[in-house]
C-alpha cells in the first residue's frame, strides 16, 4: 500500500493551466495539458518526505468532488489565469469553501498562471525567465489581474478561515505569478510549498501528517478533453 506522508491540492477553474505546471514541474518541460477528470496526481521527495500533489478537475461538473480531494490537505494551490479576471472571482466564489475539509492550519498560494501571454511579458526579463519558449510566440493580450489582487483575496482567504495572519507566511511570499510554458517561476512555486509543509511536520512530530492512501484513490488519472497553457 502507498503512502504519502502529507498532501498537497491545486484548485481552480477549468484551462487556467493546473495540469501544465505540474507537468512543467515533473517533467521539466511545457506539454500541453488535457483537461482533468476527476483528479491526477503526482509523488514526489522531499527532504526523506513523500508529497503527493492533486491536480483537481476544473469543470462545474467535478466541482463537487473538489472537498473530498482537499480533506486532509495540509496546502492549496488556488490557480487563475492572469488574462482572465473572472477565474480569479472563480476562486473567491466556487472553490474557497471546497477548502474547509482540508487542515485547520492549512496552507495556501494564489497562482497566477499564463504570464507569458500578458503585453507586459517583456518587461520581466529574459534572465529571469528559466526557460525559452520553442514555439512562436502567442499573440499578447491585456494582463487582468495583477498580484495585487491576488493578496487581497489571500488575505481574504485567512479571513474566511478565522486564521490570524501572524501565524502565517506573509501574503507577498505565497502569491506568485507563473507560467507553465516557459518555466517562469514554476520551481519556486512547489519547491516554496514542499519547504513549508515538510518544515510542518518537523515541527510537529507529534502532529497527525494525514497521510493519504494511494491505492483506493478515485478518478486518479486523467482523461483527455483540452488543452490548456
Amino acid at each position: 500500500m502507498m503512502k504519502a506522508d502529507v498532501k498537497v491540492v491545486i484548485l481552480g477553474d477549468v484551462n487556467v493551466g493546473k495540469s501544465s505546471l505540474l507537468n512543467r514541474y515533473t517533467e521539466r518541460r511545457f506539454r500541453s495539458a488535457d483537461t482533468t477528470i476527476g483528479a491526477a496526481f503526482s509523488l514526489r521527495q522531499w527532504r526523506q518526505r513523500t508529497v503527493s500533489v492533486w491536480d483537481t478537475a476544473g469543470r462545474e461538473q467535478f466541482h463537487g468532488l473538489g472537498s473530498m480531494y482537499c480533506r486532509g490537505a495540509a496546502a492549496v494551490i488556488l490557480t487563475y489565469d492572469v488574462t482572465n479576471r473572472q477565474s480569479l472571482r472563480e476562486l473567491e466564489e466556487r472553490f474557497l469553501t471546497l477548502t474547509d475539509t482540508a487542515q485547520p492550519d492549512c496552507l495556501f498560494a494564489v497562482v497566477g498562471n499564463k504570464s507569458d501571454l500578458t503585453d507586459d511579458w517583456v518587461a520581466i526579463g529574459e534572465t529571469e525567465r528559466e526557460a525559452p519558449t520553442p514555439a512562436s510566440p502567442a499573440p499578447k493580450v491585456s494582463k487582468q489581474v495583477f498580484k495585487e489582487d491576488a493578496i487581497s483575496l489571500y488575505k481574504q482567504l485567512l479571513k474566511y478561515k478565522m486564521l490570524n495572519e501572524k501565524d502565517f507566511p506573509v501574503a507577498e511570499a505565497m502569491c506568485f505569478e507563473t507560467s507553465a510554458k516557459t518555466g517562469y517561476n514554476v520551481d519556486l512555486l512547489f519547491e516554496t510549498i514542499f519547504e513549508l509543509v515538510v518544515a510542518g511536520i518537523v515541527k510537529n512530530p507529534g502532529k497527525p501528517s494525514n497521510t493519504v492512501d494511494l491505492k483506493h484513490s478515485m478518478d486518479s488519472k486523467p482523461n483527455k478533453s483540452s488543452c490548456c497553457t
